[in-house]
């Protein structure tokens, strides 16, 4: 796989350390299990799989050399190259300036811009209206371009389901930036309609076997459908694609829900005609990370510590899983611990931050296990770690214990 120029402060002396060692182990990537590292009075599980995933680096690597090629000329990001604070905060701080928030709100009058303006397409991707306005004001919009590649194979599949006369169902979150730059495509080609979780799979099912109220469509997914949707006639044949950070396992349940409902109505003989397969559209890295989650949960756990950017999708889902097996603190990096009795973590529930205390588990050898998001720089996750040496203090037994640990 292609090796990314990233600044050197992105990466990490314990996480690089254990994530190459991984790798020598485990070439196929076929281990999901944690590495374990222990301590007299502590044992920590580190994800296998966690961090910056291949679309993240490209787009970091396309952000930094643009900085260093276009010294004082204006530069500017569509939104938040990812899903970070951290990231976007250092590229604001070099001088790069936001046109719009991570709803689409403009921030910066898109006429303000010039030709002569250097403007950096986020991971995401940008809506094909947004690009056509770039592209009147004459500014260049492919040579700094860092749409993630696992993105585009979603339009593409998206293109292709259209072609073939198959309406669109993306599963994804309506107002993430991905999920409107891939709806501002697929309903070009196709009817198009976003459904967020498996209750809505179980709605619009209803609606297709007709035990629901066909007006209740417009209703229930009010703002999600492509102009001129036609209940009557756009949900008889149909592929379901998805936003590349949602939890995979749930794009799948959707996926065989919807065949299942397609089965009842047109039998097993006519089924591929009313629906595709689009299981090559997940992104192998949230999967490797789901998967390493999952992989987690098999152990024993008494606490979990998740880091990410709080309005960060693919974190988010890993939150989710970890909550099943324990108590889960969600937090942005290392200064959320204010001590071994406090700490500050994003409630996804409440979609607020809470002052937890005390908040360590109460039995004398705890298992505490730690991951994050495809858009947090492993550094993030290293200072995290550190912090949490100091606080059982074990600074000195760090090395030790991964050698232990990956014979």
């Amino acid at each position: 796989m292609k090796k990314f120029d990233i600044p050197e402060f992105y990466k990490s002396p314990i996480i690089s350390n254990i994530k190459s060692k991984r790798k020598i182990l485990d070439p196929r990537k076929k281990d999901y299990s944690p590495t374990s590292l222990e301590f007299e009075n502590v044992t920590f599980l580190i994800s296998r799989h966690f961090g910056f995933c291949y679309g993240v680096e490209n787009a970091i690597e396309i952000a930094y050399k643009a900085i260093d090629e276009n010294p004082g000329k204006n530069i500017f990001l569509l939104s938040q190259m990812i899903h970070n604070p951290n990231v976007n905060d250092d590229l604001t701080e070099k001088g790069i300036k936001f046109i719009q928030d991570t709803h689409g709100n403009e921030l910066i009058d898109i006429n303000t811009l010039t030709k002569d303006d250097v403007i950096l397409i986020p991971a995401f991707g940008a809506s094909v209206e947004m690009e056509k306005k770039l592209l009147n004001i004459g500014v260049d919009i492919k040579k700094y371009n860092t749409t993630c590649p696992f993105v585009e194979k979603v339009w593409k599949r998206s293109e292709k389901l259209g072609s073939s006369n198959h309406s669109i169902i993306i599963h994804g979150k309506s107002k993430h930036e991905e999920t409107r730059a891939t709806f501002s495509r697929s309903h070009q080609n196709a009817p198009t309609l976003i459904i967020k979780d498996i209750n809505d799979a179980k709605i619009l099912g209803e609606i297709i076997l007709d035990d629901k109220n066909k007006q209740d469509f417009y209703t229930v997914f009010e703002g999600r459908y492509s102009k001129d949707f036609d209940i009557k006639t756009d949900l008889n044949k149909i592929g379901v694609v998805n936003q590349t950070t949602m939890l995979a396992t749930e794009t799948q349940e959707i996926s065989d829900y919807l065949k299942n409902i397609m089965l009842q109505k047109y039998g097993a003989n006519d089924l591929p005609n009313h629906i595709a397969d689009t299981r090559d559209t997940l992104c192998y890295a949230t999967n490797d990370n789901q998967s390493s989650t999952i992989g987690l949960m098999k152990n024993k756990i008494d606490m979990s510590i998740v880091v990410g950017g709080y309005n960060s999708s693919n974190t988010t889902h890993l939150v989710e899983l970890l909550e099943q097996k324990s108590t889960t603190f969600f937090i942005k990096d290392d200064t959320e611990i204010i001590s071994n009795h406090e700490i500050n973590h994003f409630d996804i529930h409440s979609k607020s931050i809470k002052t937890i205390k005390p908040y360590l588990p109460s039995k004398s050898k705890p298992v505490i296990a730690f991951t994050s998001g495809a858009s947090c720089p492993d550094s993030i996750m290293d200072k995290v770690i550190h912090r949490f040496l100091e606080i059982f203090e074990i600074e000195n037994q760090i090395d030790k214990a991964i050698e232990n640990a990956l014979k």
